[in-house]
Protein backbone atom coordinates (compact mmCIF):
# COMPACT_ATOMS: atom_id res chain seq x y z
CA UNK A 1 0.00 0.00 0.00
CA UNK A 2 2.77 2.18 -0.50
CA UNK A 3 0.87 4.09 -3.51
CA UNK A 4 -1.70 4.99 -0.98
CA UNK A 5 0.82 6.12 1.49
CA UNK A 6 2.21 8.52 -1.41
CA UNK A 7 -1.06 9.66 -2.92
CA UNK A 8 -2.43 10.79 0.47
CA UNK A 9 0.99 12.73 1.66
CA UNK A 10 1.15 14.17 -1.73
CA UNK A 11 -3.07 15.40 -1.86
CA UNK A 12 -2.23 16.20 2.32
CA UNK A 13 0.43 18.94 0.68
CA UNK A 14 -1.21 19.68 -2.43
CA UNK A 15 -4.30 21.19 0.19
CA UNK A 16 -1.81 22.28 2.77
CA UNK A 17 0.27 24.95 0.51
CA UNK A 18 -3.22 25.78 -1.35
CA UNK A 19 -3.73 29.71 -1.69
CA UNK A 20 -6.85 30.55 0.50
CA UNK A 21 -8.72 32.11 3.01
CA UNK A 22 -8.05 29.43 5.38
CA UNK A 23 -4.46 29.85 5.64
CA UNK A 24 -4.91 33.28 6.54
CA UNK A 25 -7.69 33.01 8.81
CA UNK A 26 -5.38 30.13 11.28
CA UNK A 27 -2.85 32.76 11.75
CA UNK A 28 -5.31 35.60 12.72
CA UNK A 29 -7.16 33.33 14.53
CA UNK A 30 -3.90 32.22 16.87
CA UNK A 31 -2.28 35.89 16.88
CA UNK A 32 -5.32 37.36 17.72
CA UNK A 33 -6.59 34.97 20.87
CA UNK A 34 -3.51 32.57 21.24
CA UNK A 35 -2.50 28.91 20.64
CA UNK A 36 -5.63 27.60 22.37
CA UNK A 37 -7.76 29.35 19.93
CA UNK A 38 -5.87 28.62 17.06
CA UNK A 39 -5.56 24.81 18.17
CA UNK A 40 -9.36 24.86 18.67
CA UNK A 41 -10.01 26.42 15.29
CA UNK A 42 -7.75 24.29 13.69
CA UNK A 43 -9.74 20.76 15.08
CA UNK A 44 -13.14 22.54 13.66
CA UNK A 45 -11.29 22.78 10.42
CA UNK A 46 -10.17 19.17 10.43
CA UNK A 47 -13.24 17.65 12.08
CA UNK A 48 -15.05 19.78 8.63
CA UNK A 49 -11.90 17.83 6.39
CA UNK A 50 -13.58 15.02 7.98
CA UNK A 51 -16.93 15.03 7.52
CA UNK A 52 -16.56 15.90 3.97
CA UNK A 53 -14.33 12.75 3.42
CA UNK A 54 -17.19 10.77 4.85
CA UNK A 55 -19.54 12.47 2.93
CA UNK A 56 -18.18 11.35 -0.10
CA UNK A 57 -17.02 7.81 0.68
CA UNK A 58 -19.86 6.73 2.94
CA UNK A 59 -22.99 8.29 1.23
CA UNK A 60 -22.57 7.14 -2.52
CA UNK A 61 -26.21 8.73 -3.64
CA UNK A 62 -25.65 11.96 -1.43
CA UNK A 63 -22.06 12.60 -2.83
CA UNK A 64 -23.32 12.70 -6.52
CA UNK A 65 -26.73 14.57 -5.19
CA UNK A 66 -24.13 17.34 -4.20
CA UNK A 67 -22.10 17.44 -7.56
CA UNK A 68 -25.27 18.16 -9.25
CA UNK A 69 -25.65 21.38 -7.03
CA UNK A 70 -22.33 21.94 -7.46
CA UNK A 71 -22.90 25.33 -8.82
CA UNK A 72 -25.70 26.16 -5.85
CA UNK A 73 -22.88 25.26 -3.45
CA UNK A 74 -20.14 27.51 -4.60
CA UNK A 75 -22.65 30.71 -4.78
CA UNK A 76 -23.67 30.24 -1.61
CA UNK A 77 -19.99 29.30 -0.14
CA UNK A 78 -18.25 32.27 -2.32
CA UNK A 79 -21.11 34.61 -0.42
CA UNK A 80 -20.28 33.80 2.62
CA UNK A 81 -16.52 34.28 2.57
CA UNK A 82 -17.23 37.78 0.53
CA UNK A 83 -19.74 38.93 3.63
CA UNK A 84 -17.10 37.47 5.95
CA UNK A 85 -14.56 39.82 4.27
CA UNK A 86 -16.72 42.69 4.18
CA UNK A 87 -16.97 42.88 8.11
CA UNK A 88 -12.93 42.23 8.77
CA UNK A 89 -12.01 44.98 5.89
CA UNK A 90 -14.78 47.69 6.81
CA UNK A 91 -16.37 47.05 10.44
CA UNK A 92 -14.22 44.86 12.52
CA UNK A 93 -13.09 47.66 15.21
CA UNK A 94 -8.78 47.52 16.16
CA UNK A 95 -8.19 46.27 19.49
CA UNK A 96 -6.74 48.16 22.44
CA UNK A 97 -3.31 48.16 23.01
CA UNK A 98 -3.72 46.69 26.54
CA UNK A 99 -5.65 43.18 25.51
CA UNK A 100 -2.46 42.16 23.85
CA UNK A 101 0.07 43.15 26.91
CA UNK A 102 -1.79 40.75 28.91
CA UNK A 103 -2.05 36.81 28.41
CA UNK A 104 -5.02 35.44 26.55
CA UNK A 105 -7.47 35.69 28.95
CA UNK A 106 -9.56 31.93 29.73
CA UNK A 107 -12.30 30.86 27.42
CA UNK A 108 -15.58 30.35 28.66
CA UNK A 109 -17.16 27.19 27.00
CA UNK A 110 -19.29 28.59 24.48
CA UNK A 111 -16.71 30.58 23.29
CA UNK A 112 -14.26 27.42 22.96
CA UNK A 113 -17.30 25.77 21.02
CA UNK A 114 -17.50 29.27 19.32
CA UNK A 115 -14.40 29.54 18.00
CA UNK A 116 -14.52 25.17 16.78
CA UNK A 117 -17.23 26.19 14.91
CA UNK A 118 -15.90 29.23 13.14
CA UNK A 119 -13.44 27.29 11.77
CA UNK A 120 -15.78 24.38 10.74
CA UNK A 121 -18.19 26.47 9.31
CA UNK A 122 -15.60 28.51 7.44
CA UNK A 123 -13.84 25.23 6.25
CA UNK A 124 -17.05 23.51 5.21
CA UNK A 125 -18.44 26.66 3.42
CA UNK A 126 -15.50 27.04 1.44
CA UNK A 127 -15.99 26.31 -2.15
CA UNK A 128 -12.68 25.58 -2.76
CA UNK A 129 -12.07 22.76 -0.26
CA UNK A 130 -15.77 21.21 -1.67
CA UNK A 131 -14.42 21.14 -4.87
CA UNK A 132 -11.15 19.62 -3.91
CA UNK A 133 -12.51 17.07 -1.54
CA UNK A 134 -15.62 16.21 -4.28
CA UNK A 135 -13.13 15.92 -7.22
CA UNK A 136 -10.25 13.72 -5.90
CA UNK A 137 -12.65 11.65 -3.56
CA UNK A 138 -13.89 10.42 -6.84
CA UNK A 139 -10.25 9.72 -8.36
CA UNK A 140 -9.64 8.36 -5.27
CA UNK A 141 -13.01 5.89 -5.13
CA UNK A 142 -11.94 4.72 -8.56
CA UNK A 143 -8.59 3.72 -7.39
CA UNK A 144 -9.72 1.90 -4.82
CA UNK A 145 -12.03 -0.26 -6.93
CA UNK A 146 -9.40 -1.88 -8.68
CA UNK A 147 -7.15 -2.58 -5.61
CA UNK A 148 -7.55 -6.20 -3.89
CA UNK A 149 -8.43 -4.25 -0.95
CA UNK A 150 -10.27 -1.18 -1.66
CA UNK A 151 -11.34 -0.03 1.72
CA UNK A 152 -7.88 -0.05 2.97
CA UNK A 153 -6.69 1.44 0.48
CA UNK A 154 -9.01 4.06 0.70
CA UNK A 155 -8.39 4.30 4.21
CA UNK A 156 -4.66 4.81 3.48
CA UNK A 157 -5.07 7.27 1.21
CA UNK A 158 -7.76 9.83 3.11
CA UNK A 159 -5.73 8.67 6.85
CA UNK A 160 -2.67 9.59 5.30
CA UNK A 161 -4.15 13.08 3.76
CA UNK A 162 -6.09 14.33 6.71
CA UNK A 163 -2.88 14.26 8.85
CA UNK A 164 -0.72 15.74 6.60
CA UNK A 165 -3.27 19.04 6.35
CA UNK A 166 -3.54 18.85 10.53
CA UNK A 167 0.27 18.90 10.84
CA UNK A 168 0.55 21.68 8.64
CA UNK A 169 -2.31 23.72 10.53
CA UNK A 170 -0.78 23.46 13.61
CA UNK A 171 2.43 24.66 12.28
CA UNK A 172 0.68 27.46 11.21
CA UNK A 173 -0.45 28.24 14.60
CA UNK A 174 2.77 27.92 16.30
CA UNK A 175 4.33 29.87 13.44
CA UNK A 176 1.77 32.42 14.10
CA UNK A 177 3.15 32.02 18.05
CA UNK A 178 6.35 32.99 17.33
CA UNK A 179 5.26 36.55 15.84
CA UNK A 180 2.62 37.42 17.95
CA UNK A 181 4.40 39.39 20.37
CA UNK A 182 6.34 41.58 17.21
CA UNK A 183 3.14 42.90 16.33
CA UNK A 184 1.42 45.58 17.36
CA UNK A 185 -2.49 46.93 17.47
CA UNK A 186 -1.86 48.62 14.58
CA UNK A 187 -0.47 45.47 12.48
CA UNK A 188 -3.13 43.15 13.74
CA UNK A 189 -5.77 45.48 12.33
CA UNK A 190 -4.19 45.62 9.17
CA UNK A 191 -4.32 41.80 9.07
CA UNK A 192 -7.71 41.81 9.66
CA UNK A 193 -7.76 44.46 6.86
CA UNK A 194 -5.77 42.07 4.82
CA UNK A 195 -7.63 38.73 5.50
CA UNK A 196 -10.68 41.04 4.56
CA UNK A 197 -9.92 41.48 1.37
CA UNK A 198 -8.62 38.75 0.35
CA UNK A 199 -11.64 36.46 1.29
CA UNK A 200 -13.59 39.16 -0.96
CA UNK A 201 -11.38 38.50 -3.89
CA UNK A 202 -11.28 34.81 -3.43
CA UNK A 203 -15.06 35.07 -2.77
CA UNK A 204 -15.41 37.30 -5.60
CA UNK A 205 -12.88 34.90 -7.67
CA UNK A 206 -14.71 31.79 -7.13
CA UNK A 207 -17.99 33.10 -8.08
CA UNK A 208 -16.98 34.79 -10.86
CA UNK A 209 -15.78 31.14 -12.12
CA UNK A 210 -18.82 29.11 -11.19
CA UNK A 211 -20.53 31.27 -12.75
CA UNK A 212 -18.77 31.59 -16.07
CA UNK A 213 -18.44 27.87 -15.96
CA UNK A 214 -21.93 26.94 -15.36
CA UNK A 215 -22.94 29.40 -17.99
CA UNK A 216 -20.80 27.82 -20.48
CA UNK A 217 -22.17 25.12 -19.65
CA UNK A 218 -25.89 25.30 -20.52
CA UNK A 219 -25.04 27.71 -23.35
Amino acid sequence: MLAALLKGLALGLLLSVSVGPIIFSIIKQSINKGHKAGYLFVAGISASDITMVLICNSFASLFATLLKHEKAIAIGGSTFLIILGIYSLFFKKPVAVSEHQVKPAAFKKHQLLGIFFSGYLMNILNPGALIFWFAWSAAILADAAETTHPIQYRIIVFGTCLLTVLASDVAKVLLAGKIRSKLTPKNMHRIDQLLGLILIIFGIVLLYGVLQFGNKLHS
